[in-house]
């Protein structure tokens, strides 16, 4: 039985994590700030029966306090999503990347050898392509001028031609394009870091769209999954921005959390990092007619409106997952969006 401390266990996917490995027979401490960001009220004294520690990840007594006895550090805690604008700037780095520096430096003290860190899909930028004359190209960031005319497909920076999206995986550049990209690529680097120096191990998770029971709800941190579904329960089509083709990996975060307790026993040291996806890639458009259908609301509403940061397509190769964490996501997002149509979500 394996002694795992989840940073921000009491968060979203924390949750989910916690409830997933006392299943799965380990022992689990939780520590969490109640960050407003992810938490609308103060987080409950207790999650699936374990005692919650509010500490912030900064607090140096009390994250060595936390590690006492601890195997595994399994790194929830993050402030997620686009923000508001950049006066988020401070409190993403604060709480993301100092918060994780803070807690690297506890867990070498402690000699804890093992990190399971949730990364994000956001430190590819945009996500693979091919151009039919040049092969395997990286697009330039989106310009204003082309979103704003409904050019919203990237070109090849050598022709110009359209390309063709393919899955990225874990050994693709890295190009963070937002504040909050930044941070979790910040994460990585640091983690790595420590592992190096300590000869410890770290799974970075790279978690692609999650959504699932208990996301947080009309925050500008919520996920879209979140924001389409409170605008269906007041009546209103869910807003698609640009033409909806978008597209992305929507995992279940009961996947999520199944991967995290396959991560506990990776068999590589050092540092590795693996997508967390479903392997099913949709549209942003199909899931929020899919999420309609469940609800019987509204059509979504495809708007042409544009958010700069936001990357086109971003679609993963769950193969390394697979292959050497045993990992498989099972939830088609039909069945998981007929469950979260009706699931309770953080107010």
């Amino acid at each position: 039985m394996t002694h795992v401390l989840v940073t921000g266990g009491a968060g979203f996917i924390g949750s989910h994590v916690t409830s997933a490995l006392l299943a799965a027979g380990h022992r689990v401490r939780i520590i969490d700030s109640g960050h407003p960001a992810a938490h609308a009220s103060p987080p409950p004294g207790t999650v699936h029966g374990v005692p919650v520690l509010r500490a912030d990840l900064r607090d140096r007594d009390a994250i060595t306090s936390a590690l006492h006895g601890v195997d595994v550090v399994v790194h929830q805690a993050a402030m997620v999503g686009m923000g508001v604008d950049l006066d988020d700037l401070p409190d993403y780095v604060a709480n993301n990347d100092l918060g994780t520096a803070v807690l690297l430096a506890a867990m070498a003290r402690a000699a804890v050898p093992r990190l399971v860190l949730a990364s994000s899909m956001v430190v590819y930028g945009e996500g693979a392509y091919t151009c039919a004359a040049h092969g395997p190209v990286r697009p330039a960031a989106r310009g204003v001028a082309d979103l704003a005319a409904g050019r919203y497909e990237p070109s090849c920076p050598a022709c110009g031609l359209p390309l063709a999206a393919t899955e990225v995986d874990e050994d693709a550049p890295l190009d963070p394009r937002s504040v909050y990209a930044a941070t979790k690529l910040a994460q990585e680097h640091l983690a790595a870091a420590w592992a190096r120096q300590t000869g410890a191990t770290v799974a970075a998770l790279r978690y692609h769209n999650v959504y699932g029971p208990g996301m947080p709800r009309d925050t500008p941190y919520s996920g879209v999954a979140a924001i389409f579904r409170s605008a269906l329960e007041a009546g209103r089509a869910p807003r698609v921005f640009e033409d909806g083709g978008q597209r992305r990996d929507f995992v279940h975060v009961g996947d999520v959390a199944d991967a995290n307790v396959a991560a506990l026993t990776t068999p590589r040291d050092g540092f590795r990092a693996y997508n967390i996806a479903s392997g099913r890639p949709a549209t942003v458009g199909e899931m929020a007619t899919a999420l309609s259908s469940a609800l019987g609301g509204p059509d979504p509403v495809v708007t042409g409106e544009f958010r700069l940061g936001d990357v086109r397509h971003i679609v993963a190769s769950p193969a390394r997952a697979a292959a050497e964490l045993g990992f498989r996501a099972t939830t088609d997002l039909a069945t998981g969006m007929t469950g979260f149509a009706h699931a309770t979500l953080r107010g």
